[in-house]
């Protein structure tokens, strides 16, 4: 399993968010390249970045900042927030992004994801956000009726091989993972992979989340306060063993 440090990004700066609410936001980084460093020096094989003001935009919006990452570690980045048309994946694939993330267009929008795959095949990944097992849209800030697992499916079905999973109530909680609903959908599923997001506030949560055989899972505030350990977590889960919460070195 990858563990995917999280960088999102709101007016330049990196923050995390408390269940995607936008007053709830904590600032952690005044440049994300130099979060980017920091993990990519702890052994990161990916990192997870977000344009928080993008996915509320419908467009790219923190591009200085995503650049200066990109340009800050040389390990692979995927991204998301706000690529909602094909110059949009345009934009990022030449700013060096290696997969890119389409969440609200993947709902609205079914053939632009097809299409989007037959062009660029595995860089392209399908993120769901879902409330109470319903997805939401625009930053998160509309909610739809539309199943996760249903969507899963279907996102399955027109070649898409990495769907990011997220529960947003766990989301910036450190109060665990949804395992039942990581459950649900990989059992809807049969070739595409899962990232899970959402809740993992120690390293049991991590190898909880190995051993539900999903093929990564992204971690943001734990990372940031110091409860999980980049390097440590990476080698538990390598290992496949359970290391005791707080025995972090």
């Amino acid at each position: 399993m990858i563990i995917y440090p999280a960088i999102d990004i709101r007016g330049g700066r990196c923050v995390r968010l408390i269940e995607g609410d936008f007053a709830r936001e904590t600032a952690f980084d005044s440049d994300p390249a130099d979060a980017a460093s920091r993990w990519a020096a702890a052994g990161a094989e990916w990192i997870h970045v977000v344009d928080l003001d993008g996915s509320v935009a419908g467009e790219p919006v923190n591009v200085n900042a995503i650049r200066r990452i990109r340009a800050a570690v040389t390990i692979p980045l995927q991204l998301g927030g706000g690529l909602r048309n094909d110059a949009h994946l345009d934009a990022v694939f030449d700013l060096g992004i290696d997969r890119a993330i389409i969440g609200t267009a993947a709902i609205r929008s079914p053939e632009f994801v097809a299409a989007a795959v037959a062009r660029w095949g595995t860089r392209i990944a399908a993120g769901l956000d879902a409330r109470d097992g319903k997805l939401a849209a625009n930053g998160w800030l509309e909610q739809t009726d539309v199943s996760a697992e249903d969507a899963a499916a279907s996102l399955e079905c027109v070649g898409v091989e990495h769907i990011v999973f997220t529960d947003i109530r766990r989301d910036g909680t450190l109060q665990g993972p949804n395992l039942p609903a990581l459950a649900g959908i990989s059992r809807r599923l049969t070739t595409a992979n899962v990232i899970a997001s959402g809740g993992v506030g120690t390293l049991d949560d991590l190898i909880a989340i190995a051993a539900s055989g999903v093929s990564g899972t992204i971690v943001g505030r734990a990372l940031y306060d110091g409860r999980v350990d980049l390097a440590h977590a990476i080698a538990a889960t390598r290992a496949g063993v359970a290391v005791a919460t707080g025995s972090n070195p």
